[in-house]
């Protein structure tokens, strides 16, 4: 193989590690209540685990909430069901030990343990949930910008490989289509 067939090999390689981690990155996340303690009623020093774990992850459409329990169960309930502990007319009831629930609209979801004096002392659980984010589409270079500078490639430097990507993995395809166009325009 030549240099120039090589180097067009390393770069559709990496134009395809590069969708790929892409399209891993935009899936959804399943999340694990409490982690490693699991959804249990919290210890009496530490009734605000549930509430700082709900602020230290980011919850989107498409992920999932896994509730792992023994002996006890979770409700969903509206805001004032959560600010109250009322186990009265939950939303969903579930008391399976391993439940698993998916986030499928944006807006606060509410969550208590289905034993009013657990919910008290601190076993419940609010999330945020954030819309699917949606990447917009590159804008056009300015006028301003000279044109060796534009991204725009001409017939003859394009590849003919075509990908829809994310924005987060923008950066990655713009470096194997770099790498791609100099490796078949390059002399060697």
């Amino acid at each position: 193989m030549n240099n120039n067939m090589h180097g067009l090999a390393l770069s559709i390689g990496f134009l395809c590690f590069a969708v790929a981690v892409t399209s891993t990155a935009e899936a959804s996340t399943r999340f694990k209540v409490g982690e490693r303690l699991g959804w249990r009623q919290p210890d009496e020093n530490n009734t605000a685990i549930y509430s700082d774990w709900a602020a230290n992850n980011r919850f989107v459409i498409g992920d999932s909430l896994y509730f792992e329990y023994h002996n006890d169960s979770v409700l969903v309930v509206d805001k004032a069901g959560y600010y109250h502990c009322n186990t009265a007319r939950p939303i969903a009831s579930f008391d399976d030990g391993k439940t698993l629930i998916k986030l499928d609209r944006p807006g606060f979801a509410y969550f208590i343990s289905g034993f009013p004096e657990h919910c008290k002392n601190g076993e419940r659980l609010n999330v945020n949930v954030m819309p699917a984010v949606h990447p917009s589409p590159p804008s056009p270079p300015s006028a301003d910008v000279p044109p060796s500078m534009s991204p725009a490639l001409s017939p003859e430097q394009s590849s003919g490989v075509s990908v829809a990507v994310s924005s987060s993995g923008f950066m990655l395809i713009s470096l194997a289509v770099v790498l791609l166009v100099s490796s078949t325009t390059a002399p060697y």
